[in-house]
């Protein structure tokens, strides 16, 4: 039997808990999910490495899943375009039964290997593409159809499964093994395996995007300030990265469109808008580099 699937042995008369000994077992058993990230750091990071290449020259990140892991995946790639600016054609979710498996469990759905293949091929993969395929199991028949299709293409392939030796991980360039074992009722996925794609996919996408030049020192400097909110934290980022005070900040931010990368180096550098341009561009966006700095100058 799975290990995802296999009955706890730890505690067995759940129904006989009191609510406070019920939460404290449920938030004790998540603390399994951090270790299992952190044991599969090393699979992480050579996936991350292999993902950055392709994705520099117009690559898709395309998260494929059924369930808690389709709706995870989900998650992950409509994220990166408020924190990241990633453009929204370039992260692609496919989830077993479609948008309405979204609010619903589409019965049967996960179970169609030929339409998991069908779906990853009209998004039209190619060999820039960054395909990451999840399931708690490891054995989900549309995820796996769905990676096989995938490199067929030739797209890079990451599988992400809770189960040692999965087929899901064993069939992808990249497998990441997250060995979170039984869960406190048993076979429920969404519990500490679910945590685990979670801190998983925020680990992979994040340490992409600083990669791809979307954080300067610990900051967000690439995102999107869509309502007033953001458009409050854009000013501080400004500000903590610059030292600059609120008004120029908030003006320098109105003259670029409120791109603070472009923001940053307008006030660092005392250039105008246009000539922060030109410098972000001749640095491919990294914002360290457009001002001529390096790590063990920086204050950031």
């Amino acid at each position: 039997m799975l290990k995802t699937e296999s009955p706890s042995l730890e505690h067995t008369r759940l129904d006989e808990y009191s609510i406070d000994d019920l939460v404290a077992a449920f938030a004790d058993d998540q603390l399994v999910a951090v270790n299992a990230v952190r044991a599969a750091r090393g699979q992480i990071a050579a996936a991350v490495a292999a993902a950055v290449p392709r994705l520099e020259r117009g690559g898709r990140l395309i998260y494929v899943g059924a369930g808690t892991s389709g709706r995870l995946g989900l998650l992950d790639s409509v994220e990166l375009y408020p924190t990241f600016s990633w453009p929204q054609e370039r992260a692609i979710a496919l989830l077993a039964g479609g948008n309405e498996a979204v609010y619903r469990a589409v019965e049967g759905a996960e179970d169609r290997t030929e339409q998991g293949g069908l779906d990853l091929q009209a998004t039209n993969p190619g060999a820039n593409d960054v395909v990451i395929a999840l399931a708690a199991a490891g054995t989900t028949p549309y995820t796996l159809g769905a990676l096989r299709a995938a490199r067929a293409a030739g797209a890079l392939t990451i599988g992400i499964a809770n189960n040692p030796d999965a087929p899901l991980t064993g069939e992808a360039e990249f497998g990441i093994t997250l060995d979170t074992g039984s869960e406190l009722i048993s076979g429920s996925t969404r519990l500490k395996a679910g945590t685990a794609q979670k801190i998983t996919l925020n680990t992979f996408s994040s340490a992409v995007m600083v990669r791809l030049n979307k954080v300067y020192g610990n900051l967000m400097v690439d995102m999107k300030p869509t309502n007033a909110k953001l458009i409050r934290r854009a000013v501080r980022l400004t500000m903590l990265a610059t030292g600059a005070d609120e008004s120029l900040a908030q003006t320098t931010l109105e003259g670029s469109q409120f791109r603070i990368k472009v923001a940053i180096i307008a006030i660092v550098k005392k250039v105008g808008i246009a000539e922060a341009e030109a410098r972000l561009a001749t640095a491919k966006g990294s914002v360290r580099q457009a001002m001529g700095v390096d790590d063990s100058a920086s204050a950031v």
